[in-house]
């Protein structure tokens, strides 16, 4: 399986990552298992998730895609065969979010219990901190680095110019760097992304692993009308943002790409993102086995100019 560097950290990812977000929300753990089991199997290295992941769910607290994580590494014996990726920040309560030193060093070691590991391959901030200099919080990923807790250090949800004077305070100070970017970026969702963000990352040498990588669903063709809405938990508010003239422009180019070579729409739309210059690895979620040799299939797939090109026309 081809790998690919997560910025300058050393570590080497296959050109797909699994999101723990469905972990303890719509996979129970013997699910969540088995398909973590399929995914590595295939050759897939790279487990996504968050210490927030899924606290939305009734009777969740926050953890719970960990935990699973951690009962699957400890009962496979696969640690040393995975880069486990996880995040701090999010709101868990009202004391206990954002990236002030005190709560990275609490978070961190609560994750570690729940993923039953010495080390996290990448630990990231999930939010972006105004309220807490840089220097303070990278000084406490550097005290985690040098602990032998944290491997690497990336950011997700941040904007181009903070991005830029967090890697100035890194070189400044002496400081990690963030290694990698987790931008929300897809076939719709451009924009955000490929406006600022990706030059700053291609400058500097980022890694970049994108989340919702197939819109919510939307990009595997699961929903072409309001009655899809009812398909899943998210499906009502997956036809409302985009379920539009534009949305559905892009579900033609996806199908006309897909019957060119007799894959999946969301084969096409993993495939699309795997091909973008400076994108590493985007991180895409399964339920189902049938689910997950889809999104197994995107990494054999290889577009032409011809199939980017249309893809591009329809979703600018």
């Amino acid at each position: 399986m081809e790998q690919r560097p997560l910025g300058r950290s050393g570590l080497t990812v296959a050109p797909l990552g699994f999101g723990g977000n469905v972990f303890g929300w719509t996979a129970d753990e013997a699910t969540s298992h088995r398909l973590l089991d399929a995914f590595v199997e295939a050759g897939f290295n790279l487990i996504d998730t968050a210490d927030v992941y899924s606290a939305w769910v009734p009777g969740n607290q926050g953890g719970e895609s960990e935990a699973i994580i951690g009962s699957w590494l400890k009962a496979r014996g696969t640690r040393d065969r995975v880069v486990i990726a996880t995040k701090v920040g999010w709101e868990l309560a009202p004391d206990r979010k954002g990236l002030s030193p005190a709560h990275i060093r609490t978070a961190v070691e609560a994750s570690l219990r729940r993923l039953q590991t010495d080390r996290i391959d990448l630990y990231q901030a999930h939010v972006d901190d105004h309220t807490v200099p840089f220097e303070d919080t990278l000084g406490a990923f550097q005290d985690l680095i040098a602990a032998g807790k944290v491997r690497a250090i990336g950011a997700s949800n941040i904007a181009a110019p903070r991005l830029r004077e967090a890697l100035a305070v890194s070189a400044r100070e002496g400081l990690p760097r963030y290694e990698t970017l987790q931008p929300e970026y897809n076939l719709y969702d451009r924009a955000g992304y490929e406006a600022e963000l990706e030059g700053v990352c291609r400058e500097h040498g980022l890694g970049v692993i994108s989340y919702f990588s197939l819109a919510s669903g939307f990009l595997s063709g699961k929903y072409r009308s309001a009655a899809d809405a009812g398909k899943s938990a998210r499906g009502q508010g997956v036809v409302a943002k985009y379920l539009n003239p534009r949305g559905q422009a892009i579900l033609a180019a996806l199908d006309a790409v897909a019957a060119r070579h007799k894959a999946a729409s969301a084969q096409v739309a993993l495939a699309w993102l795997m091909a973008r210059p400076g994108l590493t690895a985007p991180i895409a979620s399964a339920t189902t086995l049938e689910q997950l040799d889809d999104l197994i299939a995107a990494a054999r797939l290889r577009l032409d100019a011809e199939d980017v090109g249309r893809l591009d026309a329809a979703s600018v």
